[in-house]
């Protein structure tokens, strides 16, 4: 993949477009050099007058990676301590007039590609004893050591490659799991015997195990904790193996923008550790598609590839500044990646230490709009100095909810000012959405906010909570809860659920009600689920109820449903003649009782299911 790089940036016309390959050479042009750049043919014209610019790739250090990574600066500096006591061999047999300036000012072959390139033959007419003499003088130059390498940049040791393997529940028969498969990723060695990686690295894992950088051997790993918000897993190993001879890596603070980073890795393309480099192009409040939630995160233009998930990304001093976790594929952009910062693995590893297990990131439980337009502020009663954002819903689930109100103003929270457009000043020169300010509370802490009502300046403090979804995002490891009679199959609705059904693209596919209610519905009480017929099993007794699929049952007998576990104990306590399903659409189900439970035993025997409701609903 180096020498790729390397050779893309080489492919340069004579006007310097990219893109263009030269015109070939007359004479058939040499082998290319390891450094990935071709060397000049002796048949090729140029123009007079120019010399020859040299190619950006040259400038690059020998393993491909521009000079700004911390690594290859490492290795160019060991390179050249190790070489400074002796002259190169190649550079004193090379003619003169090339490459790297001589002491009377003629250029030799550059210094990277050196070590690799043979001896050129002497010119011709120069005597040969000279030459002997002066090759006999030149001593033997050591291969660099990765142990030179490891003393600058000892953190590269700390990084482990993770094996997981995967056993996912299976939304389609809930009864049972799908097929196991492997995976592998990143992570890194932190302080107290603890490894984090990314959570969807060991998302509904079976096994896991970490292999050390230059080791042979796989050791079990024990899963201490998963974020799945912040898309951070906690690993720990108890084989006392596994931890000797390797140093924890240590975290930095938040990077500035266009701060050099390095993302160090097991990507796809190779067994051995990889190392990208880059700059961080952008800092604000990103989405994480893994966890559904929206956290501060670092964009940078290293590559983040299939297998970096967990690893880390380092600064130009070695320490930690974030943890690699997605990247952007789209055919309009190329190398945008996406790096889990300090303060939300500082907010992660703190709340497992505070309480023993991960308790998940807070949120002020509102829908709010900007104030941004003068006659919106003028007729909420807004002062010309006053700023905020308006409340449009509050959670009724959530804390707020005793004290906030629709069109409340929200001026501040834990005395930082809200701008209209619902930022607050972040470092100097840049701005950030308030919801930073909310992420780095823990669930449990209180906070200050203060608001406006009917031109009433009103302050509280207010516990915060995670976030209670009608369709939560994850099930958490546990597999889908299902409840079957007659063949009719009924299950709550998860993200995970709609994306089994209906794919990845599920907010396009999706029926546009379940869509709706995922999208803007909340839940009126704790444990209110939406509950729907995910299939229907056929059998004789629903007959001409075969195409219900994926429709929401709204009340039974009646009676509206609460729940699965309500509508699995109102079915199985029914003693009425017949079992009577409301069903979104105006839809109606109506089955014989006595029937339909005697025919449930049959259906499940037909099916191999070996109980009609899960484990999780006979409690």
């Amino acid at each position: 993949m180096d020498n790729e790089h390397a050779s893309t940036s080489s492919t340069k016309g004579k006007r310097g477009r990219p893109g263009r390959q030269p015109k070939p050479p007359p004479a058939p042009s040499p082998a290319p050099a390891e450094n990935g750049n071709h060397a000049p043919s002796s048949g090729q014209k140029r123009k007079r007058g120019r010399k020859p610019k040299q190619p950006a790739a040259a400038a690059a250090s020998s393993d491909g990676h521009h000079p700004s990574s911390p690594l290859a600066a490492a290795v160019s500096a060991s390179a050249s301590a190790s070489a400074s006591d002796s002259p190169d061999p190649a550079s004193l047999a090379a003619p003169r007039g090339r490459g790297r300036k001589s002491r009377r000012g003629r250029p030799e072959p550059p210094s990277d590609a050196a070590p690799h390139a043979p001896p050129s033959p002497p010119r011709r007419g120069a005597k040969k004893g000279a030459a002997n003499s002066k090759a006999a003088e030149v001593p033997v130059v050591e291969p660099l050591r990765w142990e030179q390498v490891a003393k600058v940049m000892p953190s590269m040791d700390a990084v482990v490659k993770v094996f997981c393997v995967h056993t996912e529940p299976n939304f389609s028969l809930p009864w049972q799991r799908k097929r196991q498969y492997s995976s592998s990723s990143s992570g890194f060695i932190i302080g107290g015997r603890r490894v984090l990686t990314n959570a969807h690295s060991v998302e509904h894992y079976t096994q896991v195990k970490l292999k050390k950088r230059g080791s042979d051997t796989k050791y079990l790993a024990t899963v201490l904790a998963i974020g799945t918000e912040c898309d951070i897993a906690m690993l720990t190993v108890e084989d006392d193996e596994f931890w000797k001879g390797v140093s924890p890596v240590e975290f930095g603070s938040l990077p500035a923008l266009q701060d050099a980073v390095t993302v160090v890795g097991y990507p796809i393309g190779g067994d051995t550790i990889s190392v990208t480099s880059g700059v961080v192009s952008r800092i604000e409040i990103l989405s994480y598609v893994h966890g559904s939630t929206e956290l501060l995160g670092l964009q940078i233009d290293a590559a983040i590839n299939s297998g970096n998930s967990g690893g880390p990304a380092f600064n130009d001093k070695g320490k930690c500044v974030g943890i690699a976790f997605q990247s952007l594929k789209h055919e309009d952009v190329e190398n945008i990646g996406y790096v889990i910062p300090t303060p939300v693995i500082n907010h992660f590893i703190q709340d497992y230490e505070k309480s023993g297990e991960y308790t998940g990131f807070p949120i002020l439980a509102i829908e709010w709009q900007k104030m941004e337009n003068p006659d919106l502020r003028k007729a909420m009663g807004m002062k010309s100095d006053q700023k905020g954002v308006r409340i449009r819903r509050v959670e009724p689930t959530a804390p707020e909810y005793e004290f906030l109100q629709s069109s409340d103003i929200v001026l501040s929270f834990d005395g930082v000012d809200i701008a209209n457009d619902g930022t607050v000043p972040f470092r100097h020169g840049e701005r950030i959405g308030f919801s930073y300010l909310v992420s780095q509370k823990y669930t449990g802490e209180k906070a200050h906010v203060k608001v406006l009502r009917n031109s009433k300046v009103l302050e509280f403090n207010i516990k915060l909570a995670t976030h209670k979804r009608l369709i939560p995002a994850h099930i958490k490891g546990k597999p889908p809860s299902y409840y079957i009679v007659a063949g009719f199959v009924f299950m709550a609705v998860s993200v995970p659920y709609l994306r089994s059904e209906y794919g990845k693209e599920y907010e396009y596919d999706a029926p546009v009600k379940l869509l709706d209610k995922h999208l803007h519905a909340m839940a009126q009480s704790p444990d209110e689920q939406l509950v729907v017929v995910s299939q229907v099993l056929v059998a004789d007794i629903n007959i001409g109820y075969e195409e219900i699929v994926n429709i929401q049952v709204l009340a039974f007998n009646g009676k509206t449903i609460k729940n699965l576990k309500h509508l699995a104990t109102m079915v199985e306590a029914c003693s009425e003649e017949f079992l009577k399903f409301d069903m979104d659409y105006e839809q109606l189900v109506v089955l014989e009782t006595k029937t339909a439970k005697a025919a449930t035993q049959d259906i499940l025997t037909t099916h191999c299911i070996p109980s009609a409701i899960s484990e999780d609903l006979k409690t």
